[in-house]
């Protein structure tokens, strides 16, 4: 048996609450900030959240499975065959669409061992604000399909999913050799028109230099998943962190929550390449004068520590002539991303009216000479 604490076995964690009036689910309402019952209509406040609980995870125990059982948790997933999300469904549900590429998958009965997270963001835009900002979106594309907006408007049902993010925090330490550049100026007389100009030319004078710069970096965000293009994403940065809350089941009652599929080495790869180019412009910063060169940069990168934190997104995802196209919000300021289908019958209107402008606006130089 591996002594690697992925591979053993525990309990399978369901993220359901009972109402303690009329025993149907509670869902968390991102608009009181509690637990509600759709169907009796009772709300049960959360606890207030203390960020200080929430505590770093030493990344070399991680790498070296190391981590306390109670860092680790197994939940039922559902892995997409399309697009390959690993979604955490339902216990009860057989059959689902994948909100990330609207495919038609079957829930498996599979199990998921990984590291707990350690904080969530709380959904704070509901879903009706994400359906507007949607719309909203769509209304300023005027070359998207009208099918595609009447969609919107509809209305149809938007899929909250808490999509998985790593963050790292590090001590760097570097040393570096380059040069500095002051730039001076040299007046040369040239010849030009069979007359003689002064001109004055930009010159260089670099010189040698050496230092040092040392950085803490605090909570490096890096993408978890690859169910969504990292363009997305990026684009609805940037998310509030400092609203963080401890991690607690009770905030994905009623939503989905993906499950990561990238690894934490990897995503310390990705959080190094922010880092060096942070470093980079440190060096750079340090070394001053005009221009600079780094001739070289070696870094040391101490007490890396690490958390699993889930973000809010709302999504749809939908089909359009066989392709799929989605729309993803900031679940908590409701910035948009999204792609769309263009019309070719309102490009082609398009192009008659430009040219139609064109040849009036031609005809009317015409009529004036």
């Amino acid at each position: 048996m591996s002594d690697n604490p992925l591979d053993k076995t525990a309990p399978e964690i369901e993220h359901r609450f009972p109402c303690d009036t009329c025993g149907s689910d509670l869902r968390f309402d991102p608009d009181d900030n509690a637990l509600k019952c759709d169907h009796c209509g009772n709300v049960e406040p959360m606890l207030e959240a203390v960020q200080s609980n929430i505590r770093e995870l030493d990344f070399q125990s991680a790498i070296r499975g190391t981590l306390q059982d109670s860092e680790l948790e197994e939940t039922r997933v559902s892995s997409c065959p399309n697009c390959g999300a690993q979604v955490e469904f339902d216990p009860d549900s057989h059959a689902a669409e994948c909100p990330f590429c609207a495919t038609p998958v079957v829930t498996d009965t599979g199990t998921h061992r990984h590291i707990k997270p350690r904080a969530v963001l709380p959904f704070e835009i509901a879903e009706r604000d994400a359906q507007q900002a949607m719309v909203d979106w769509l209304g300023k594309r005027w070359f998207a399909p009208n099918g595609l907006q009447e969609y919107a408007k509809k209305g149809r049902k938007l899929s909250g999913i808490y999509v998985p993010f790593w963050t790292y925090d590090a001590d760097t330490k570097t040393s570096y050799t380059g040069q500095r550049g002051k730039i001076y100026y040299e007046t040369r007389t040239v010849m030009r028109d069979g007359k003689r100009h002064q001109q004055r030319v930009a010159k260089t004078h670099w010189s040698a230099v050496g230092g040092r710069v040392a950085r803490f970096f605090d909570d490096v965000l890096v993408l978890a998943s690859t169910s969504l293009p990292k363009s997305y994403t990026d684009a609805l940065a940037p998310w509030k962190l400092s609203q963080l809350a401890p991690y607690t089941p009770e905030y994905l009652a009623g939503f989905r929550a993906e499950g990561y599929t990238v690894d934490l080495e990897t995503g310390f790869l990705e959080a190094r390449a922010k880092m060096d180019a942070m470093i980079t412009r440190d060096i750079r910063f340090d070394i001053g004068g005009d221009k600079q060169r780094i001739t070289s940069a070696n870094t040391t990168v101490k007490d890396v520590t690490f958390k699993h934190i889930l973000l809010p997104v709302w999504m749809a995802a939908y089909k359009y002539r066989g392709k799929t196209y989605r729309f993803v919000v900031n679940g908590q300021t409701g910035t948009v991303k999204g792609e769309r289908p263009y019309s070719s019958a309102k490009i082609a209107i398009a192009v008659i009216i430009g040219l139609l402008v064109a040849l009036a606006v031609g005809y009317g130089m015409a009529l004036n000479q």
